[in-house]
């Protein structure tokens, strides 16, 4: 009996450990994240200041805004099929380089003036919205490849609390910049830091097989735990030579993946509302100023990126129970837009302190359900898991163009915001009705083989 203990012993000492890589792919995700959201808020900073000395009206500003999510929604699905086509690194190191260079580009467009500054402007935020497509599928991408199932939450709650991250750091740099500097600057600053960011980023990230410091132990333990290690390996049996309508068609045929990216569209409801409107509901309907806006702002943008990771950590401690996706991931989505709806009790408050208390609860909430990115790492088929993920950014990038306009027309036609916040939590109560009865159990989806065209 000694011996055998003995043998036991030696065997168990002799294994190697397994190296931690994957959370430093992790970790530049999050970082590339949370500059991808900065470049998105450039103009919201600088708008004031670089429309008065460009001569663009209100009107034209409005284009410029749109020009970026009219490309970012519409590039999804090629971005998503660049990404199958040609693998994750290639894909996302040009992505996170052109949108650096295009923002870049937009600290010079002082050269020209009135019109020639509204073209250059549009065209530059266009091609910042193309070159962000894959950006965000591809952080799904390589979570799948590097995660297994009861370690994945987590992950994608990392890099997708880069959003709220992203907010509390840089709108203060940028608001200095643009103060002490010039506007200019700003988008010099952000482009610049994207570019040094791009050639860090590619000596950091790889995939699992290709990985220079990796070792078998960890691929071992990645593979076993369900993660895609080999994910970017072409399939002699599909045809991924352009975006398939047919493999488009398996997509939005399947309950499961439907059911997601209604949620997810729902999801971003609430996400766009509190980086449109929520501010201007802070200064209209409570009377605030523009500094105590600012700062009241950023709490929902931290108690969000604190909900992200605190439900990505209960998904995965779920997941490691239960081994089971459906139970790991459904409730966490149920409770945390049931916190969400908790905004709609503003309306029948006046102490600002229960108002801020009641948008941070919701905001966490928010943080809590964000669990889309995981399920689709989840869920979507290896060969296709770029263009699975574009269209569920795409779901989340329409209702960016869609809310916004609405709660517009909601706050003209009855001069407040209550039936503004409604609308909202009707979105976070869809939500909770989609994961329960249209999602069913969560498992990664088959693809069936097309004959190739």
């Amino acid at each position: 009996m000694s011996y055998v203990n003995e043998m036991q012993d030696i065997k168990k000492h002799s294994t190697p450990k397994h190296t931690n890589i994957r959370w430093s792919i992790v970790i530049i995700l999050f970082i590339v994240t949370a500059v991808n959201i900065g470049d998105r808020t450039t103009l919201a900073i600088t708008g004031k200041d670089m429309s008065q000395a460009l001569g663009i009206n209100a009107v034209g500003l409005g284009w410029v805004f749109s020009a970026f999510s009219w490309a970012y929604c519409l590039a999804q699905i090629p971005g998503g099929w660049l990404l199958d086509k040609f693998g994750s690194k290639k894909v996302y190191l040009c992505s996170l380089f052109f949108w650096s260079l295009f923002t870049l580009l937009q600290g010079f467009v002082n050269v020209f003036n009135g019109l020639g500054a509204l073209i250059s402007l549009t065209v530059l935020l266009f091609l910042v919205g193309l070159a962000e497509a894959p950006a965000m599928p591809g952080n799904s991408r390589f979570t799948a490849a590097w995660f297994p199932a009861k370690e994945r939450a987590t992950a994608a709650a990392i890099f997708n609390s880069a959003q709220y991250f992203s907010t509390v750091i840089f709108a203060p740099i940028m608001g200095w910049i643009t103060a002490d500097l010039g506007w200019e600057s700003v988008f010099i600053f952000m482009g610049i830091l994207g570019i040094i960011i791009t050639g860090i980023a590619s000596k950091v990230i790889y995939n699992p097989l290709s990985h220079p410091k990796v070792n078998a132990a960890e691929i071992d333990y990645i593979r076993a735990g369900g993660a895609l290690v080999d994910i970017d390996k072409k399939s002699e049996n599909l045809n991924i030579s352009g975006p398939n309508l047919g493999y488009v068609k398996q997509l939005i045929t399947s309950r499961m993946l439907v059911g997601i990216y209604l949620g997810q569209y729902c999801i971003s409801v609430l996400t766009f509302f509190f980086i449109t409107w929520f501010p201007f509901y802070l200064a209209q309907e409570k009377g605030l100023n523009i500094k105590t806006v600012g700062l009241i702002s950023a709490i929902p943008a931290i108690c969000g990126f604190l909900g992200g990771l605190t439900g990505g950590v209960i998904s995965d401690i779920i997941m490691k129970k239960t081994n089971s996706l459906s139970i790991s991931r459904k409730p966490p989505i149920v409770f945390g837009m049931l916190l969400s709806m908790s905004m709609v009790l503003c309306n029948y408050v006046d102490s600002i302190y229960l108002i801020v208390f009641f948008m941070a609860l919701a905001f966490f909430g928010k943080g809590i359900g964000a669990l889309g990115w995981a399920v689709m790492a989840d869920t979507a088929p290896k060969e296709i898991a770029g263009l699975a993920s574009g269209l569920f950014n795409m779901c989340g990038s329409i209702s960016g163009i869609i809310s916004p306009v609405i709660i517009g027309y909601i706050v003209h036609a009855t001069g407040k915001f209550e039936w503004a916040l409604v609308f909202v939590a009707i979105h976070a109560l869809i939500a909770i009705l989609s994961y329960v009865f249209c999602v069913g159990p969560i498992k990664r989806m088959e693809l069936k083989t097309l004959t190739p065209a």
